[in-house]
Formats: C-alpha cells, structure tokens, sequence
C-alpha cells in the first residue's frame, strides 16, 4: 500500500514542475510599420549590413555584424540615440562557440530605446565604441572581467570589479564556482599565506559594514572627532549654524527649535 499524500495541496507542489521548462518568446513586430522605421530607413542608406531587426517591447533590436559595433552606434548616435546606458554579454560558447553582446540605447529627446545586438565568438576582439559613447570606457571593462571578452583600443582594458590576479571571469557558464568561503580567504591566503588567517582574519566582503571606530573613515552623528583620533563616548550636540545666520535659515539654534506635533 502506497503512503498517502494530500495531491491537492497547492501550497506543497512544487512551483516549477519542469525543470526544462523554456519561457514563453516576447511578441516581436516589424520595425518598417513601427515608429522606427525611420532609423531602420537611416541604417539602411549609410550601408549597414543588418542581419535582423524587429521591434520587442517597444525597443527597436538591431543585429549587426560584430566588425561593425562601431559604424552600428556612429549612425544611432546620429539619430538621436545620446546615452549608452548599458553595455553586457550572454554566454553561448557551449551552443555556438562565442557570446552575443548588446548595446543598449536611449533617445532622451526622441523617447526612444533601441539595442544593437552582435555575436563575438569566443577570443575575438571585439572594437572599442569609447570614442562614441564615454559610458562605454567602464562597462566595457566591466564587460571584459566578468566574460573575458577582449575590447580593441580601450584605453585601460584591464579588470574592474575583482583582483588582477583572480582566476577566470565569474560570469561564463562554465566558470568553477568554490563559494564564499574560498572568496573570504581568497587575498589573505594568495598575499600572506593560509599561515596568517588567524592573525589577520577573513575579508569583509560587504560594502555596507561600518566601523564605528574607524575614525578615518566614519564619524558617529553627535559624537564626532578630527580624523584619526580615538572616538569618544560622550555626545556633543554642535551647532552648525553660524552666528549672524545665513539667507535662508536664520539663527536655527538648537535650545530655540521647536518640533511640530502636526502639520500647521
């Protein structure tokens, strides 16, 4: 006799059934019947090999081919497109042996979005689009550390987010994860030796930790001190405010403020 089991607890199930389940594909439309069909005009008379274009969630998709990243985002920054707001990959080299990076645009006057795709395969290099858009100079670094993807003619292509000597590029499929404890441990053990952990303890990976006895770095509200010296516990309520008061806040003192109870 088989154990029973409720069935018809929703709560209990799994929410994805199928573990290869694929998300259902955006509706894509023409870009010759939508408001870009004058860019698409545009791209077209400056001799631009287009592979595929279309219109998906308001946002007009471009491929190009990847020698032509740079003459793709000349001819957009010409149309209005101002602000490169975005620069990053998708790793395919396991299906097609390469990755498909994308640009994505923004027409602040025009209120208009447009993403210009291309494929790089894998040790490509792939030209720098800096001398377009200045955004690029760090999202393409940002780009290079994590997928390893190499930009020709970026002025300081070198990592951005994690140590020089750090193993591989953390956002390729097939990167070997070890987890957070290996990352804690990661520069101590890689500059002194596992030999000095004791001594200096793990790395503090969270930004948003604050020493409230770092001085140089922090000053506690109300308890403030110069920069360097040894915190102190008594509180000093200062007052910013300059004798004579300035053009708009006159003689704020604290002893004659006063806190309303309810909005007059």
């Amino acid at each position: 006799m088989r154990e029973y089991q409720d069935r018809k607890n929703a709560q209990k199930k799994h929410y994805y059934k199928d573990s290869f389940y694929v998300a259902e594909q955006t509706r894509k439309f023409d870009a010759q019947e939508s408001e870009f069909s004058e860019d698409l005009k545009a791209l077209n008379s400056e001799n631009l090999e287009i592979l595929d274009s279309y219109v998906e969630l308001g946002q007009f998709v471009v491929y190009v081919k990847s020698s032509e990243n740079l003459k793709a985002l000349r001819i957009f920054k010409s149309l209005g497109y101002e602000v490169l707001s975005e620069i990053s990959a998708v790793d395919f080299i396991s299906q097609k042996g390469g990755f498909e990076v994308f640009y994505q645009l923004l027409s602040i006057s025009n209120k208009k979005r447009a993403r210009v795709k291309c494929f790089v395969k894998k040790a490509e290099m792939l030209k720098s689009v800096v001398e377009i858009y200045k955004s690029a100079n760090w999202s393409e670094r940002e780009m290079y550390d994590m997928f390893g993807i190499f930009i020709q003619n970026h002025p300081n292509l070198k990592r951005l987010i994690m140590p020089d000597d750090w193993h591989s590029h953390p956002l390729l499929k097939s990167y070997p994860l070890h987890g957070d404890e290996h990352a804690r441990w990661y520069e101590v053990d890689k500059i002194f030796g596992r030999e000095y952990r004791e001594i200096i303890g793990p790395e503090n990976r969270d930004s948003a930790k604050i020493d409230s006895k770092d001085t140089f770095n922090f000053g506690r509200i109300y308890h403030e001190v110069e920069r360097g010296a040894k915190p102190r516990d008594e509180k000093i309520l200062q007052e910013y405010q300059e004798d004579g008061g300035v053009a708009f806040v006159k003689r704020a003192k604290r002893g004659s403020s006063k806190i309303l109870e309810k909005r007059p």
